[in-house]
């Protein structure tokens, strides 16, 4: 298990899905969270405060920090989980690439050149979640894979840069993870494991707790020599190549 006590941390898009997965395993293992979002969390957990967040607006982040430090005295990690999935592809409107990176890019890095000012130096972390959907080409996208790419990449630059500081930037890139998005698409769980165990080899989608863990490892002093670099917390999605890890003999195989 482990502990992070006395700590405080900020998770954007947190009212729900990932995020709120990832703010309840810092409340476990003893950390305060400050669960900044554009809607109020129905239950935030006994170590959480909720500060209303529009990611878009410079007063908004402006005072998310300032709330954290306000109310816990410190801020020692900062987890970039809000997400918007608006992705019209090639028929995006210059309004809605302006919409999606607003939120999936230039939110998150505006927030961590904010958060470092005032971070836990050295010891501070910042996680930001990235996806297998910025790694590879999707048919019918181009705004969501785009920002995640292009967060990756931040996640490198920045951490190169607050090195000398003391503070760690790493990404956690989950595949399918089950959230309200996927609900949506599979209706249940049962069908979201079925569906999803053809393209991950461990056999299932992923849950909110597996990537909440692999955050809190990277916060944790058990990470401490390791930053700028991505975890792939995929289930082994990432290793398949279009073939899905069948090889041509299933393929032929299936054709007769």
């Amino acid at each position: 298990m482990i502990a992070l006590d006395g700590r405080a941390a900020i998770v954007t898009g947190a009212a729900q899905g990932l995020g709120a997965a990832i703010a309840r395993g810092f409340g476990a293992a003893g950390a305060d969270v400050l669960v900044a979002d554009r809607r109020e969390p129905e239950s935030p957990g006994p170590r959480a405060v909720f500060q209303r967040t529009d990611l878009a607006r410079d007063a908004d982040i402006d005072a998310c920090v300032a709330a954290a430090i306000a109310r816990f005295g410190r801020l020692d990690f900062l987890v970039n989980c809000a997400v918007t999935y608006l992705d019209p592809g090639l028929a995006a409107t210059r309004e809605d690439w302006r919409a999606a990176l607003d939120v999936n890019l230039i939110g998150a890095a505006l927030l961590t050149a904010r958060a470092a000012e005032v971070m836990t130096a050295p010891g501070g972390v910042v996680v930001n979640i990235g996806s297998v959907g910025g790694k590879f080409g999707a048919a019918g996208r181009a705004l969501y894979p785009a920002a995640k790419a292009a967060l990756l990449q931040f996640t490198r630059n920045a951490a190169v840069t607050l090195a000398p500081r003391g503070i760690r930037v790493l990404s956690v890139s989950p595949a399918w993870t089950w959230s309200p998005a996927l609900a949506a698409l599979a209706g249940d769980e049962a069908r979201a494991d079925a569906v999803g165990a053809r393209l991950h080899p461990a056999g299932r989608v992923g849950r909110g707790e597996d990537v909440a863990n692999a955050v809190l490892f990277a916060c944790s002093d058990l990470a401490g020599f390791i930053t700028g670099v991505d975890l792939p917390v995929d289930g082994g999605f990432s290793i398949l190549g279009p073939d899905a890890g069948r090889g041509p003999r299933a393929f032929f195989a299936a054709e007769g």
